[in-house]
């Protein structure tokens, strides 16, 4: 028996993370979900700080910035702008 998708299903989505595709299941992602698409290995200690940035979003807020802890609702073809600074 076929299964159909609810709207509580989350579908592939293609994203762009730093100018590379990925594709992941999820409605929604966090900060530090946009950081481990985009790093290896993600940078750690009391120095860093992580800018993420958006666009190509869902709804009324297309375009924006995240910050730690945040999600933002997934689109397909949506672009991720990740940097990390040390601040030493």
């Amino acid at each position: 028996m076929a299964t159909s998708n609810t709207s509580n299903e989350a579908k592939d989505s293609s994203v762009i993370v730093n100018g590379r595709e990925r594709v992941i299941e999820v409605k929604e992602i966090s900060f530090g979900e946009v950081l481990a698409l985009a790093f290896s290995s993600v940078p750690d200690g009391p120095n860093w700080v992580f800018t993420v940035t958006y666009r190509r979003g869902e709804g009324n807020k297309p375009e924006g910035s995240m910050t730690y802890g945040s999600t933002v609702k997934v689109k397909k073809g949506m672009v991720f702008n990740v940097t990390a600074t040390d601040k030493s």
